[in-house]
């Protein structure tokens, strides 16, 4: 299997983190209102995937940045 290593600023690794959290949401929605059997399925087998990757991505992430990169207040200062 082919693997891809990126170097990324804390901004970058925090909106790639927010990006996938919020994909999660998503596809979990998905699969908790879909009506559509084959739809459920892939969006749920494809869910364990992406879950799977963001916690990787979530314990690298906080090792090197601190848990503050996981957090994605959007408040005005």
């Amino acid at each position: 299997m082919k693997t891809l290593n990126l170097e990324l600023t804390h901004w970058q690794t925090q909106r790639i983190l927010e990006a996938l959290t919020e994909l999660d949401a998503k596809w979990a929605n998905v699969c908790q209102t879909s009506d559509d059997e084959d739809e459920v399925a892939d969006y749920g087998n494809d869910l364990i995937e992406l879950r799977m990757t963001l916690e990787a991505v979530k314990t690298k992430a906080m090792g090197v940045f601190g848990p503050g990169v996981a957090k994605f207040d959007r408040t005005p200062f």
